[in-house]
C-alpha cells in the first residue's frame, strides 16, 4: 500500500504529493479555474472530480492502445496515482478545427475544419505566458532532444487519432487539445491530464461547447458541460 506523504507542489489546477514510493506521486485535482494565463480566476463546482475521472478514462484507453503514459490508478474521486516524470518544458497543442487563438492568428473563422491535424509547440513558462516556439527554439534552449521531439510528435498525432475514434460515437468532436510529456526511466511518457480543461470538445450536431471555453467566455452551464462529457464517456455509469 502506497502511503501519501507531504505536498510538494500546488499548481493552478492540481496538487502534487510525494508518496512512500519515490517512483510514484499522487495528483489531487482542484475545483479552481483560471484562464488567460491566470488573469481570470474562479471556481467550477465539481471540476476536480470530473477532470480526474475523465483523465483516468482517457489514460486507461490510451494505454490499452499502446500509448505509454503516467497513469497508474485512481485513488479517490479527485485523486490518482501517477509515475514520477521529469517534465519536458514543451506543451504540445494538436488542432483539428480552427478555434481560440488560431482563429485570430490565421484569420479563419472559428469552426473551420483543417485539411489535416496540425501540431503547435509552446514553451511551458507561466512567467513568459507560454509563448509559441518551434523545433529550433526547442533545440537551442535544450528543452528536448531531436529524437525526443520526434517521439513526442509521433505520439501526439496517434493520441489525436485515438481520441477522435473514442469520441466520435459519443457525438463529441475533438476540436483541439494540449498534451504534456515527461521522462520516466529513460522513456518519454504522456503526462498531465486529458480533460475539458485541456481539450476543446464540441457536440457534433449542435457545436455546443463542452469544455473550459464556457468558463473563459462566460457562457454559463460550465459544470453541466464537464458532467455531460463524463456522462457520455461512461454511458451514465459513474463506476466505469
Amino acid at each position: 500500500m502506497v502511503e501519501v506523504l507531504e505536498q510538494m507542489y500546488e499548481g493552478k489546477a492540481k496538487k502534487i504529493f510525494r508518496t512512500s514510493d519515490p517512483r510514484l506521486f499522487m495528483v489531487d485535482y482542484k475545483d479552481d479555474a483560471t484562464a488567460f494565463n491566470g488573469l481570470k480566476k474562479g471556481t467550477i463546482k465539481g471540476k476536480g472530480y470530473y477532470n480526474n475521472q475523465i483523465s483516468a478514462i482517457f489514460f486507461k484507453y490510451l494505454a490499452e492502445k499502446g500509448i505509454p503514459n503516467h497513469f497508474v490508478e485512481l485513488t479517490g474521486e479527485r485523486s490518482m496515482l501517477v509515475k514520477d516524470l521529469e517534465i519536458i518544458q514543451v506543451e504540445v497543442v494538436a488542432r483539428n478545427i480552427v478555434a481560440g487563438s488560431l482563429a485570430k492568428r490565421i484569420g479563419k473563422p472559428e469552426g473551420t475544419k483543417l485539411p489535416f491535424p496540425i501540431l503547435e509547440f509552446y514553451y511551458k513558462s507561466d512567467e513568459l505566458g507560454d509563448p509559441m516556439i518551434n523545433k529550433y527554439h526547442i533545440k537551442a534552449l535544450e528543452l528536448a532532444t531531436e529524437a525526443e521531439m520526434e517521439e513526442i510528435a509521433k505520439i501526439s498525432f496517434k493520441v489525436n487519432e485515438l481520441l477522435c475514434e473514442r469520441l466520435a460515437p459519443l457525438n463529441i468532436e475533438l476540436v483541439d487539445f494540449k498534451l504534456e510529456f515527461g521522462r520516466h526511466q529513460g522513456k518519454v511518457l504522456l503526462g498531465d491530464e486529458i480533460s475539458p480543461d485541456t481539450c476543446r470538445f464540441w457536440d457534433t450536431g449542435t457545436h455546443e461547447k463542452l469544455d473550459k471555453d464556457r468558463f473563459r467566455r462566460d457562457l454559463g452551464k460550465v459544470e453541466e458541460a464537464y458532467e455531460e462529457v463524463l456522462r457520455r464517456l461512461t454511458g451514465g455509469n459513474k463506476n466505469v
